[in-house]
């Protein structure tokens, strides 16, 4: 059997720049784009796009893989905070990995044609056959390992890792809580603890397919699994904590409330949390030693989880599965 390297290699054609008043340019390529917000399945598009120039401190890139992300569904509804403006057309798509193809005369950076890069932090526009930016925008990643992984290091396993090493101090032995468990993110919650020597509690809905999904968890590393539907919560707190111990009951559930020390709610919102902190490029180097530390788990076999590679030809049925059409589905990784 051929190296991994070799087999994803075969995948990229051989490309030649054309030139033009001693101008460098990408080829045409093809992209996913919409022009505004709505549903997925009605305003994305696959468009042909011009050649662009390379700059003199840019890198020409062939994209390898590049994911559909619930987040990335989000921005194209116009639901996520983060977001490219709308109109003009956005290319869709925030985090892939690419095969560089050439350089402008002026890059320092230690790059070369056939280098893996990822963009990072990332940025829009990843849901396009081939891409001109400046050469700080990219990472070089080692390019041993199955491309789907190096296509989606930045939006999960790094916001996993960074939630486990920025907000408390664990020490081997602690424990960590979570839900939405069998998320890719749940996944890597439990194998990073996991490599760190932290314990797990992870909490799954209570539905079919459960002890299927906790035999699975289990042999992720998983500590302790249960079903998020007790039959009896009690409520001291009162305000929000009691609609979250009410959302936890399972239908028919009792809630007996013996006080009412909250006087008022507190809410923060989700993106103060989220998008202010990890992504900025003030972060940039930090995140790319990071990235590298979790690839080398997967070189290692410590992180992993279910994707499917789709054709980007087959980007309408790729949609459909992320978009839950086909029900359950792995993780949709476009290959380009």
């Amino acid at each position: 059997m051929a190296p991994p390297t070799a087999r994803l290699l075969l995948r990229t054609p051989r490309l030649s720049l054309s030139t033009a008043a001693a101008s460098l340019f990408s080829p045409p390529s093809k992209a996913v784009l919409y022009d505004q917000h709505g549903p997925p399945d009605q305003v994305l598009r696959v468009a042909d796009l011009p050649p662009v120039e390379l700059g003199e401190r840019d890198v020409f890139v062939k994209m390898l893989a590049a994911p559909i992300n619930p987040s990335d569904i989000n921005r194209v509804q116009g639901v996520y905070p983060v977001r490219p403006p709308v109109p003009p057309a956005a290319v869709g798509g925030y985090e892939g990995v690419a095969q560089v193809h050439a350089l402008g005369p002026a890059v320092t950076r230690p790059l070369s044609p056939g280098d893996w890069v990822i963009p990072s932090p990332p940025s829009f526009g990843t849901w396009k056959t081939y891409i001109v930016k400046p050469e700080h925008v990219w990472h070089k990643v080692c390019n041993d390992m199955p491309v789907e992984y190096a296509a989606t290091v930045t939006v999960n396993p790094l916001t996993v890792l960074r939630m486990l090493q920025d907000f408390v101090k664990l020490s081997p032995g602690d424990a960590v809580v979570q839900n939405g468990t069998t998320s890719i993110v749940g996944q890597c919650v439990i194998q990073l603890a996991k490599v760190q020597g932290i314990r797990t509690i992870n909490i799954i809905r209570d539905r079919p397919g459960s002890e299927e999904a906790k035999e699975k968890l289990k042999q992720l590393g998983a500590d302790e699994v249960f079903t998020e539907e007790p039959a009896l919560g009690f409520n001291c707190v009162g305000g929000n904590a009691a609609a979250l111990i009410l959302k936890l009951l399972r239908q028919g559930g009792t809630m007996v409330t013996y006080g009412g020390m909250s006087k008022r709610p507190v809410t923060v919102s989700t993106s103060s949390f989220i998008f202010k902190k990890w992504m900025s490029s003030d972060k940039a180097d930090d995140c790319r030693r990071l990235i590298d530390y979790l690839l080398g788990l997967v070189q290692e076999g410590k992180l992993k989880y279910e994707m499917e590679l789709s054709p980007f030809d087959d980007f309408g049925l790729a949609l459909d599965k992320a978009l839950g059409k086909h029900g359950s589905q792995p993780k949709q990784v476009l290959r380009f």
